[in-house]
């Protein structure tokens, strides 16, 4: 009920809100309170515009149990969107001239500021009232052994969301659940509250227990159970959601969706698609230029100690594999004496290693012997921020020893990343070493956000250059 209640007074909220930042950036662009009726006209119009577009964006939806910062980014294309059809009705009735410009760039900035503080007060005094027991969703969950156990230990260490298990039925031969609760009587009253399901009828229940929602954890081979269960609640109005367990998959931004009118299930998808892939290429190619711009004297003052250093050429060039396995050629500083491997071997760099010069190994510690691949970075071949490119002859060996170690190539390889400023950099001399590289490449992927980016381009410069491992 407050979950609706809430959607109601973020409507209302945000059309006040906005006629009212439209009022004040009036009064601080030209000093007085008196706003003309065109002005009035427009803010009338782009706050009904907002509130249109942020319905078909989905912003008033219940977000209960998901991330928040998809919500402030849904927010913010939807507000951007609204006033970039309220500027072009502007233009093409040719009323633009008798607007300022910088009225109408404080009220964007200042609603949209608006908008989302009001979001963080709201979900912050919910999280607070449904850790006291308000507002909660009273859940009846059907599953088996496992996938039903990892759902409440879940639920259990998020509290704020008010999602509340009052019954369990399962579909193995067990009948009882190995979870303990903070509190002796809640694990009791659990145990009371798990069934064999098919034992007793769910729709009852549903009924004398008041439950809002009934969920469904359970294998995909499990199809003919799902089935059942819907059969079974076919006149019930209770929410159905379906949590497919996939406890043994390693999967990878994953999600849901509609294609050509038919729900699909992505298990493994790269998360730079759509407007992520603008994003990151504009990151890149912008941040690229620039820190390629900057550093150009100190890489002229590198090539000059390279050549100084060994016979040689100044740059080491090698292939690698960089998005969805397409082979690039990445440069870098050379940094060891030139020598000759057996064809398909390559080996790594270690400490103490004879093959790296003095300016050589001052280069790897410092990690500037990777500042080439700001170029490789311009080419649209490497990122900024992503996975390490490894020798191809690494990745032929690891691939059979390391689950999923090729899932890191779903999107470009990087000068630095989460493993890098994580410690894990260097010489990987132990498959342990290499699976947790990997892990933290995998999180990156699954999480990436543009602020992800730019934490670890930030924290790179803190601690992403010099590290023991780097030799």
């Amino acid at each position: 009920m407050i979950d609706h209640l809430s959607g109601g007074l973020a409507r209302v909220f945000d059309l006040a809100w906005l006629l009212v930042a439209a009022w004040f950036c009036y009064y601080w662009r030209f000093s007085s309170w008196l706003m003309p009726v065109a002005f009035q006209t427009a803010a009338l119009l782009g706050a009904l515009l907002a509130l249109m577009s942020y319905s078909m964006f989905k912003v008033y939806e219940s977000w209960r149990g998901r991330k928040k910062i998809h919500l402030f980014g849904l927010i913010v294309s939807a507000h951007l969107s609204a006033f970039a059809v309220l500027m072009g009705f502007l233009v093409f009735s040719q009323h633009s001239i008798y607007f300022s410009r910088l009225w109408l760039a404080g009220w964007i900035c200042l609603s949209l500021i608006g908008v989302i503080g009001f979001r963080i007060f709201v979900y912050e005094l919910l999280d607070r009232l449904r850790e006291k027991g308000i507002n909660h969703k009273r859940l009846i969950l059907i599953g088996d052994h496992d996938s039903s156990q990892n759902v409440i230990k879940a639920l259990q260490s998020k509290p704020w969301l008010g999602l509340e298990v009052i019954k369990v039925f399962l579909t193995g031969s067990q009948n009882t659940l190995d979870i303990q609760k903070d509190r002796p009587q809640d694990s009791e009253q659990l145990q009371t509250q798990v069934y064999h399901f098919g034992r007793s009828s769910i729709e009852a229940d549903i009924k004398t227990h008041g439950a809002t929602e009934v969920w469904i954890s359970l294998p995909l081979r499990e199809e003919g159970l799902v089935r059942k269960v819907l059969y079974d609640l076919r006149h019930s109005t209770v929410n159905i959601r379906y949590f497919p367990s996939f406890d043994d998959l390693r999967l990878l931004n994953h999600s849901s969706k509609v294609v050509a009118g038919m729900p699909v299930f992505d298990l493994s998808c790269s998360p730079l698609d759509g407007i992520n892939r603008v994003i990151k290429h504009f990151e890149d190619r912008l941040l690229g230029t620039l820190i390629f711009l900057l550093v150009s004297p100190l890489m002229l003052f590198i090539a000059v100690g390279v050549k100084l250093s060994s016979p040689g050429p100044v740059l080491f060039k090698q292939y690698r594999q960089g998005i969805d396995g397409q082979r690039i050629n990445i440069y870098k500083f050379r940094s060891m004496r030139l020598h000759a491997e057996d064809e398909g071997h390559v080996t790594q760099a270690s400490k103490g290693d004879n093959r790296i010069t003095p300016f050589g190994q001052f280069l790897r510690r410092t990690s500037l012997d990777e500042l080439p691949q700001f170029f490789n970075v311009i080419q649209g071949k490497m990122s900024i921020v992503g996975p390490r490119p490894h020798a191809l002859e690494h990745n032929e060996y690891y691939k059979e020893e390391i689950d999923y170690y090729l899932k890191r190539h779903k999107v470009k390889p990087g000068i630095t990343g989460w493993a890098q400023i994580n410690g894990f950099r260097g010489q990987t001399d132990t498959l342990e070493k290499m699976r947790k590289r990997i892990e933290y490449d995998l999180f990156y992927i699954e999480n990436w956000s543009l602020l992800f980016d730019l934490k670890i381009i930030v924290l790179t410069c803190f601690k992403g250059f010099i590290h023991k491992n780097a030799y």
